[in-house]
C-alpha cells in the first residue's frame, strides 16, 4: 500500500524553535527536506508559519531558523502598547501587527494558497461566525489567499496581536480552538489520500506543567485568571494527543515534553529562554530522534 507523511506542528509563540531544533536534526538523518519527505503539512500560529515555508517556499529548516531569527522575532514583537505590570489592563492588543506583517511579506512576498507545493492548511477561528477555520492549498474558496493573510490569521493571539481581516471574515489564532492540529490535519489527509497509509509526525512546543493553587483560584477573576496563563489553560494539547494516538496507532509519534526551566509566555524572546528553548528542542531528538525516522523510513 502507498505511504503518505503528514507533518503537524503546534503553536507556542517563541517556543516553536524547539519543533525546529528538532526538525533540522531530523532534516540532517533522513538526508532529505523535510519539505520533500513529507506530503502533507498542518499547523497551528507559529507552527503554521513554518508549516506555509515548507510547502509554499520549499524552505529548508534552516530557511525555518532564519525565518525565526532574533531580528525577526525582536520585528515582530516590536511596538508593544504595555508600558507597566498592568499590561493584562491595557485596552489594546500587547502588539501592533505592523513588525509580524513585515516579516511575513519578506519571506512569502504576494504568494497565494495556491502556490503551494504540496497542500498545506492552517487552522484559525472566525470570530463573528463562532467557528474553527482551516484555510486549506487545495481548497477552492481558499486558493487565492494571500499567504500572509494566512499566516497573520492563523497566529493572531488574542490579546497578543490584533484580530485579523481576511476577505469578509475576522479572524484569530487557531489555538484557540486546536494548538495541537494533528487531528484535523489526519482527517484531511484521510480525504485527500483515500486507501493510503498514513505516517504523522506531530511535533509540540512544550507543555506548561506548573500547577495552579486550587484554593486561591476560587477567588480569581479576568485578571486573576489571565495571570495564571489561562491562555495556556485554553490551549492545553495532551488530550488530542491522546485521541490521536488511539486513532492512528503505530503510525503515529508525537514529539513534545513539559517546558521545564522554558518560559511559558509566547513572547519571552530573552537569549537565556531562547537557549532553554533550542535546548528542549535538543532533549526531544535524544528521546524521539530514532523513533522518528523510524517512521518515516518503515
Amino acid at each position: 500500500m502507498e505511504k503518505k507523511y503528514i507533518l503537524s506542528m503546534d503553536g507556542g509563540g517563541v517556543r516553536t524553535l524547539a519543533s525546529i531544533t528538532f526538525l533540522k536534526r531530523l532534516e540532517i538523518a533522513l538526508k532529505t527536506r523535510i519539505a520533500d519527505k513529507f506530503d502533507y503539512f498542518i499547523g497551528t500560529s507559529a507552527g503554521a508559519v513554518s508549516c506555509l515555508a515548507l510547502a509554499v517556499n520549499e524552505a529548508k529548516v534552516i530557511d525555518l531558523e532564519d525565518i525565526w531569527a532574533p531580528r525577526n522575532i525582536n520585528k515582530t514583537m516590536s511596538n508593544s502598547s504595555w508600558e507597566s505590570k498592568f499590561g493584562l489592563l491595557q485596552g489594546r492588543p500587547k502588539y501592533d501587527n505592523v513588525g509580524k506583517l513585515f516579516v511575513l511579506k519578506k519571506y512569502f512576498g504576494k504568494s497565494i494558497m495556491m502556490d503551494a507545493k504540496k497542500p498545506v492548511a492552517v487552522t484559525s477561528y472566525d470570530i463573528e461566525k463562532r467557528k474553527p477555520v482551516l484555510i486549506r492549498s487545495y481548497f477552492e474558496e481558499d486558493s487565492q489567499i494571500k499567504i500572509i493573510d494566512a499566516a497573520n490569521a492563523t497566529s493572531a493571539a488574542p490579546i497578543y496581536f490584533p484580530t485579523a481581516k481576511v476577505e469578509d471574515r475576522y479572524l484569530i489564532d487557531g489555538a484557540i480552538v486546536a494548538n495541537n492540529p494533528v487531528l484535523h490535519g489526519y482527517a484531511e489527509a484521510v480525504k485527500l489520500f483515500p486507501n493510503t497509509e498514513l505516517k504523522v509526525l506531530s511535533v509540540g512546543t512544550g507543555l506548561s506543567k506548573r500547577p495552579l493553587k486550587g484554593e486561591a483560584s476560587q477567588n480569581w477573576g479576568v485578571v486573576g485568571w489571565m495571570m495564571h496563563d489561562l491562555f495556556g489553560l485554553m490551549v492545553e494539547s495532551s488530550l488530542d494527543h491522546e485521541l490521536a494516538g488511539d486513532l492512528i496507532g503505530k503510525n503515529y509519534l508525537r514529539v513534545n515534553s513539559p517546558l521545564g526551566t522554558v518560559n511559558r509566555r509566547l513572547d519571552d524572546k530573552r537569549e537565556a529562554n531562547i537557549k532553554k528553548i533550542v535546548a528542549m528542542g535538543e532533549s526531544w531528538w535524544e528521546e524521539f530522534g530514532t523513533k522518528a525516522v523510524n517512521l518515516l523510513t518503515s
